[in-house]
């Protein structure tokens, strides 16, 4: 196990984006709830997340703790 994950997880900032992505979706879809921002917004806004999360996890690249050496 590399240094970076015994501590309770793995500490890699790309590990982080997926989680980062799913929590601006979800406050995509609250802000549209609440009237903050419109239908149109939301709908333009969560397929692009979607997108960002496909491409960060194609072009993410391989640390050391996902066993690149």
């Amino acid at each position: 196990m590399q240094e970076c994950c015994k501590s309770g997880g793995c500490k890699c900032p790309h590990h982080r984006m997926v989680p980062f992505f799913i929590f601006l979706i979800g406050l995509v879809f609250l802000l549209q709830t609440m009237n903050v921002i419109s239908a149109a917004t939301t709908n333009i806004l969560w397929p692009l997340f979607l997108i960002l999360i496909g491409l960060q996890k194609m072009f993410g690249g391989v640390c050391k703790c996902c066993g690149g050496k």
